[in-house]
């Protein structure tokens, strides 16, 4: 083989080697492109799966809101409406000691038609005379001993009313009170005042003693002060 028939054959060989290595390059490059063509596929679809989530979310918000709109719609007249209905049941008391003038009988159609016109709409009063008494519908102005359980509502001096399952006010209610509770509190007090009774002065011997008031300076064990 001549010389040149080698050199020939050489360079077709280190041609075959660099083609190959070309091709193997490349389909390297190729591999890394799919890949990153593909994260960057997955990437997108995430996002898109999330604002889709997202949508949805809001569109479900919105809806609710709205619902809860329509529903609660009279609200705020409503709570502009109930002081009138409480003023209007004080006249309507006012006048019960003659349930048979017609001021009275024009009155309670008056009242009946405003019930109905609020049951219509969805209001409720809250339920308290002789119930537990109940933060979440109540509001106690003072307490009183009773024979019943402690916490029962005992009266009701101004009507609560619900929306629906919203209230639109609490109920104004007198509790009872442990009377147990109470006549310890009132013989401590009487305690503390007839101690208080006892006065301490200073003697010519410089000695502490007690010594009772003098007369017509009593305090009565009953007497409070501003009492």
């Amino acid at each position: 083989m001549s010389e040149t028939e080698n050199t020939a054959n050489q360079t077709t060989h280190e041609s075959h080697a660099d083609g190959q290595d070309v091709n193997e390059m490349e389909g390297a490059q190729a591999v890394d492109t799919i890949q990153a063509l593909a994260e960057e596929s997955a990437r997108w679809r995430d996002v898109a799966m999330r604002g889709a989530a997202d949508f949805d979310n809001f569109r479900k918000r919105v809806a609710r809101e709205r619902e809860e709109a329509m529903r609660y719609a009279n609200q705020g007249l409503l709570e502009e409406l109930l002081p009138i209905l409480d003023n209007f049941e004080m006249g309507m008391q006012a006048a019960a000691s003659d349930t048979t003038s017609m001021i009275y009988i024009g009155m309670d159609m008056v009242r009946k038609q405003l019930a109905d016109f609020l049951s219509g709409l969805g209001v409720e009063e809250v339920p308290a005379l002789g119930l537990p008494f109940d933060p979440n519908l109540h509001e106690a102005i003072s307490e009183e001993p009773s024979d019943k359980p402690p916490g029962t509502v005992l009266r009701v001096t101004r009507r609560g009313f619900k929306l629906k399952d919203r209230l639109l006010r609490p109920a104004n209610v007198v509790v009872a009170k442990d009377s147990a509770e109470q006549k310890g509190s009132e013989d401590a007090w009487e305690a503390r005042l007839l101690w208080n009774s006892w006065r301490c002065q200073k003697c010519e011997c410089g000695r502490d003693q007690k010594v009772l008031p003098q007369a017509g300076n009593e305090i009565s064990p009953r007497q409070k002060p501003g009492g």
